[in-house]
């Protein structure tokens, strides 16, 4: 039995446990999808795996389902934050649903001195989460904080987490990026870089330079240029992803 459609589902899950759904849920899959009693469903929650249920009740306002087998195991992705200031509707939602795919395990908006956005529809950027993890195959949802300003999350900074700082003043030299991980060719882990780590992009207008004294001044902040070229925030975001994953993510 193959699943035709994966679906979020906020309950446990397990051998023949029932899945009872939600009013949206139903209409997705039986009016949407077409899908009708004893077609396969992939389902998964975010802490047990996906698992493969068949339909055992379809109706217009409400459904059960019921899980028949493991199809894979939970895999979450590495202790990465991405921490971005906030952008045009779309774009912002590009960063998340991004952010997602790529393996972030937390997803934090914060208000720079130069951030244009003053506040965002956590929940909408929640559901964005939630649709990237679906259509991607992932067994993890990220959470998608509501938006903190940057002194106040530096302030209370948890220990042991690095933090990798995107700048484009930064000095656009080849080793740029051997600050954060060492030097080309030499294991991350050695250097360090394994552990809770932050990426933080930074707002269209750049930081300001007392964001930028305050950050360069943190003992656990590593200042890094991406390339020779100014990049969109929502480029930066995924070519900052990119690089750390191959690093220190499960992307090795």
């Amino acid at each position: 039995m193959r699943a035709k459609v994966r679906l979020y589902v906020d309950h446990p899950l397990g051998a023949a446990q029932p899945v009872p759904l939600s009013r949206e849920q139903a209409h997705y899959l039986f009016g949407v999808m077409r899908l009708g009693a004893g077609d396969a469903v992939a389902l998964f929650n975010g802490r047990d795996g996906e698992w493969t249920a068949e339909v055992a009740e379809a109706g217009k306002r409400g459904g059960t389902l019921v899980c028949q087998d493991q199809a894979a195991p939970q895999a979450d992705p590495p202790d990465l934050w991405l921490l971005f200031a906030p952008i045009k509707k779309a774009r912002t939602d590009f960063i998340v649903e991004k952010a997602t795919e790529m393996g972030a395990r937390r997803i934090v908006p914060v208000q720079t001195d130069f951030t244009n956005a003053e506040r965002i529809r956590q929940d909408r950027l929640q559901a964005h989460a939630v649709e990237a993890a679906e259509q991607c195959g992932g067994t993890f949802v990220p959470e998608v904080a509501g938006l903190i300003r940057l002194d106040r999350i530096l302030t209370d900074w948890p220990e042991g987490r690095q933090l990798m700082f995107c700048d484009e003043a930064e000095a656009p030299t080849s080793s740029a990026l051997a600050g954060v991980f060492g030097a080309p060719g030499e294991d991350a882990r050695k250097g360090g870089s394994s552990g809770p780590w932050a990426i933080l992009i930074g707002p269209e207008g750049g930081f300001s330079d007392a964001e930028r004294a305050r950050l360069r001044a943190l003992p656990h902040a590593h200042t890094a240029r991406l390339g020779p070229r100014i990049l969109r925030a929502d480029t930066a975001a995924v070519a900052a992803m990119t690089l750390w994953q191959l690093r220190c993510g499960d992307w090795r």
